[in-house]
């Protein structure tokens, strides 16, 4: 699965939404992703760019690169300026530490559940994915 931080436009978090989107679809996505498919994360970056998940699924399912499903994002929801995507990119990258809601405590039993609650190097939900899921040690 693509990184959390990999960015089409410059903005975090897109590729992946849309990579778990096709994944869905083929019926690659892992068992433990499906419930969260337009929720959490993906729900956020929606409510950003000021469109519909359904109709960025629907975007990606006719086949739309990620260029092309972000470049109709920009030109039929909102067009967050550079500091909005600035904010945004600094936000999603930090979600899960020291937060003063849910999140950190959220990223701790994922983290526990996975075997890597001793972890103190993992920070961040973007950290955790990148190790959950092999890209980083």
């Amino acid at each position: 699965m693509i990184s959390a931080r990999d960015k089409v436009a410059g903005i975090v978090w897109v590729p992946r939404m849309l990579d778990k989107i096709r994944l869905r679809a083929k019926g690659e996505l892992p068992a433990d992703f499906q419930a969260n498919v337009g929720k959490g994360f993906d729900l956020r970056c929606v409510r950003f760019l000021g469109v519909s998940h359904d109709a960025v699924v629907e975007r990606v399912l006719k086949g739309e690169t990620d260029e092309q499903v972000i470049a109709w994002c920009l030109q039929n929801g909102s067009r967050p300026t550079e500091d909005q995507i600035l904010i945004w990119n600094e936000f999603m990258s930090k979600r899960g530490w020291r937060d003063t809601d849910s999140p950190a405590a959220k990223l701790q039993e994922h983290k526990e559940k996975s075997g890597l609650g001793q972890r103190d190097d993992i920070m961040t939900f973007f950290d955790y994915y990148d190790v959950d899921e092999g890209r980083r040690p």
